[in-house]
């Protein structure tokens, strides 16, 4: 069993109603308990969980984007609100060289933790440059995420709708032609890509000097 101090805070449902789906709740410190309370407990996260509106429950992703929010506040932290999509590239091509550092060391002892939390530091780039560009007014971390939701039904007509191949190879020329009418009017971005890689082999020998690598 685990111990936790007094300070511990609990979210508690107080009322809960499977018919109307209704429910209430409070949030108090482990020590405000009188000893002997007795509690039915639906889940216990051993944190706590906050609220968004009448009982619903944050998601870990909302939880994210509020304190990528509150670190760039008037009040928040100083060097997180003077990050810029510029100044956050290098982050951005260090985070992801870990991640493959750690399916390296997923694939080679089997330790999924690094893995894990790599994944979660370049989550966290994903959603600085979101809520940067919700600041700006540009598009927020729900439509990157419908960007790509869209995108991956769209090139999946076989899974996602009635369509069926008679070979890989069909299928891979569908794909081909659904890419293509999406970069319609847009072929001018990959211009951009040679100086982009370019840019990212230089960052990533910055980081290799930093870390002495």
């Amino acid at each position: 069993m685990k111990k936790v101090n007094s300070e511990f805070r609990l979210s508690l449902l107080t009322e809960c109603s499977i018919h109307t789906k209704a429910q209430r709740a409070m949030t108090m410190y482990l020590s405000t308990l009188r000893l002997g309370t007795k509690l039915n407990f639906l889940k216990s996260t051993g944190a706590e969980r906050l609220l968004v509106g009448k009982g619903k429950y944050m998601s870990e992703v909302e939880r994210l984007k509020s304190i990528v929010e509150k670190l760039r506040s008037e009040d928040g932290c100083p060097w997180d609100k003077a990050q810029t999509h510029e100044s956050l590239k290098a982050g951005c091509i260090e985070e992801a060289s870990e991640v493959i550092s750690g399916i390296n060391i997923l694939e080679k002892t089997g330790d999924a933790d690094n893995l894990k939390e790599e994944l979660g530091d370049l989550l966290l780039q994903i959603m600085f440059h979101s809520v940067m560009a919700e600041e700006e007014g540009l598009f927020t971390f729900e439509d990157v995420a419908k960007t790509i939701s869209d995108k991956m039904v769209r090139r999946h007509p076989h899974v996602f709708g009635d369509m069926k191949f008679a070979t890989e190879e069909e299928l891979h020329e569908v794909w081909a032609e659904i890419k293509r009418k999406e970069k319609e009017g847009k072929e001018w971005q990959a211009d951009y890509l040679p100086e982009a890689f370019n840019e990212a082999e230089a960052l990533i020998q910055k980081a290799r000097e930093r870390k002495g690598f």
